[in-house]
């Protein structure tokens, strides 16, 4: 009786496991035939770099300073008021 019940119990759960899997497998696929929305311009996105903190961050959104004929960007106003205090006080030391 015993083994009977065991028998009962591993087939039972195979097969609830067994549906899971199946149910998954139906739910991944769904999902991967859903269409990817992407901005137009993203492949055309370029990262630039932050002097002050390192930040890379989209061009598009950067704030931009030419200064020297050099054109720096800046994740922040804090960020590019910080590198233009800095430039000043090394050109009145230098």
């Amino acid at each position: 009786m015993l083994r009977f019940i065991f028998w009962v119990v591993v087939v039972s759960w195979s097969l609830a496991l067994l549906r899971r899997l199946v149910q998954r497998m139906r739910q991944g696929a769904a999902q991967s035939h859903a269409p990817v929305e992407m901005p137009n311009d993203a492949i055309t996105r370029k990262l630039v770099r932050d002097p002050v903190c390192g930040v890379h961050i989209a061009e598009m959104l950067a704030l931009p300073l030419r200064q020297d004929g050099e054109l720096l960007h800046f994740c922040s106003a804090a960020c590019r008021d910080k590198y233009v205090s800095e430039t000043r006080k090394i050109a009145a030391n230098g």
